[in-house]
């Protein structure tokens, strides 16, 4: 698997011996800690997705007291929703109600149509299969459990990726528990994940697929060469094709690329012809135009925490490094959204290695990369608030949605 840091780290010899000698000390109960009400607390293994604007954030786990004698990852409060308004730069928390999920790491989050759906994860006691969704245009926040699915769903499981296509939520991979009877793909067992009398789990490269109009469970026959099984790989979606990169399978951190047709359930292997991204596992990857994806990030198989950022040029089949202004910050199971002026915002993750014996540096930074020019409008609105003071009076003339959009990028000015 990629690993669990919290509450169970069962995959790997080194990390036992690390349990045994009490070097960690996780917590098996869901915990609620106290968080600045300023911005959000520090996080790896959260989710994070965009809607009218603004980036939604929940779950994950941080570091507890640091004056504790031993090192202790508390989950971060379950009914907790931070909220980041993209044009204003200023963040706020809401409290959720309804049928909340349990404290998780490691869930896949998606969002359709102004609806997070929320699915798996890692909690106190194992993994999960369970669906949510969560209305984000609603005044106030309420989760709903989708109880009624038909179909076999996915076994319980964290670490996966999603493609969303035609109110279709189509999910790959992960590390969990053995697969079930009848499911299609394949299921690679990870003996270590015995130790300490817990159920056996590992790797899979299974595609299930939510039908968000029928709230169906299905799985397509899938055509070609499919990727081996792996845990904390990147998912992307461009057209009506499903790009994966990466990822951990066994003991190696991967740096394959596939993609498969969604229309068609057909496998390709990506053979990019020039040198191209470390293999790496926990990073994000993300659309950022119709040819292009952002690659940042992630975790190396010799456990390097990486800070370097790459776009794949879907059209020419190659990688380009980008250069930017945040190599002295490496990150891994961070998460990482499109904003609306093309520009990618990293939020949270780890900024060393998180299997160390040193205490992990989970972060709550907000980067900010920018991958393509700027739009005219976007320049304009930034000489505006630049020169604000000459040119405020004559303000009022602009049309109603662009003095909205001034008043808001400067509301924290006032």
């Amino acid at each position: 698997m990629e690993e669990d840091p919290v509450p169970n780290m069962e995959d790997e010899d080194d990390e036992d011996e690390l349990e045994e000698e009490g070097v960690f000390d996780w917590l098996q109960e869901e915990q609620e800690v106290l968080v600045s009400r300023e911005r959000p607390a520090e996080r790896s293994g959260h989710i994070a997705v965009t809607d009218s604007g603004c980036i939604f954030v929940w779950g994950g786990y941080k570091n507890a007291d640091a004056e504790a004698a031993v090192f202790t990852d508390l989950y971060l409060p379950k009914n907790e929703v931070w909220i980041y308004n993209m044009e204003t730069g200023g963040w706020r928390m809401q409290r959720s109600e309804g049928e909340v999920p349990s404290s998780m790491s490691g869930s896949c989050g998606s969002c359709v149509d102004g609806v997070l759906y929320l699915f798996g994860g890692h909690q106190a006691r194992g993994n999960s299969n369970l669906v949510y969704r969560l209305p984000l245009r609603a005044s106030a926040l309420r989760w709903e459990k989708m109880s009624e699915l038909k179909g076999l769903a996915p076994t319980c499981k964290d670490k996966l990726g999603c493609w969303v296509y035609r109110n279709q939520l189509a999910y790959f991979g992960g590390y969990g528990y053995i697969a079930q009877p009848g499911h299609r793909g394949t299921f690679a067992l990870d003996e270590n994940s015995f130790m300490g009398n817990h159920a056996g789990r590992g790797w899979n490269n299974h595609i299930h697929v939510l039908d968000l109009e029928t709230s169906a469970w299905s799985q397509p026959i899938t055509k070609g060469d499919a990727p081996s099984p792996r845990a904390a790989h990147a998912c992307a979606t461009v057209a009506n094709r499903g790009y994966v990169f990466g990822g951990r399978y066994m003991d190696q951190r991967l740096n394959d690329l596939y993609c498969i047709d969604l229309d068609t359930w057909e496998w390709s292997e990506m053979s990019v012809p020039q040198h191209g991204p470390l293999g790496r596992s926990w990073h994000s990857f993300t659309p950022v135009s119709a040819d292009h994806i952002f690659l940042f990030g992630g975790f190396t198989t010799d456990r390097d925490t990486l800070s370097d950022a790459w776009l794949y040029c879907v059209r020419k089949n190659e990688w380009k490094p980008l250069k930017h202004e945040h190599t002295e910050r490496p990150r891994l199971w961070h998460t990482a959204c499109l904003g609306p002026d093309g520009e990618v915002f990293v939020f949270g993750g780890c900024a060393n290695n998180l299997l160390s014996h040193q205490q992990a540096a989970h972060s709550n930074e907000l980067l900010v990369f920018t991958v393509q020019p700027k739009s005219l409008v976007r320049l304009c609105f930034d000489a505006a608030v630049l020169h604000r003071k000459r040119l405020e009076l004559v303000w009022d003339v602009l049309p109603k949605a662009l003095l909205l959009r001034l008043r808001q990028r400067t509301a924290g000015d006032s």
